[in-house]
């Protein structure tokens, strides 16, 4: 395996992991604050809520299976 495969294989891993739901949500909210970041509303508080938000969905999802 090369080291070119080998680290793409890494960051697919990393950022999509168990979840592709989660890595999804992620890439979104980094998006939104990108776009709130062109306005003038502070910015800061897009990915604190995104990663509560995901972080209610996974768990509510994790306890809907059981």
């Amino acid at each position: 395996m090369s080291r070119v495969e080998a680290l793409g294989r890494f960051i697919w891993d990393f950022v999509v992991g168990d979840d592709w739901q989660v890595g999804a949500g992620v890439v979104v909210a980094i998006g939104a604050t990108a776009v709130v970041a062109t306005t003038n509303v502070a910015a800061w508080w897009v990915l604190p809520v995104a990663v509560a938000g995901l972080l209610a969905l996974t768990l509510w999802r994790a306890s809907r299976a059981r």
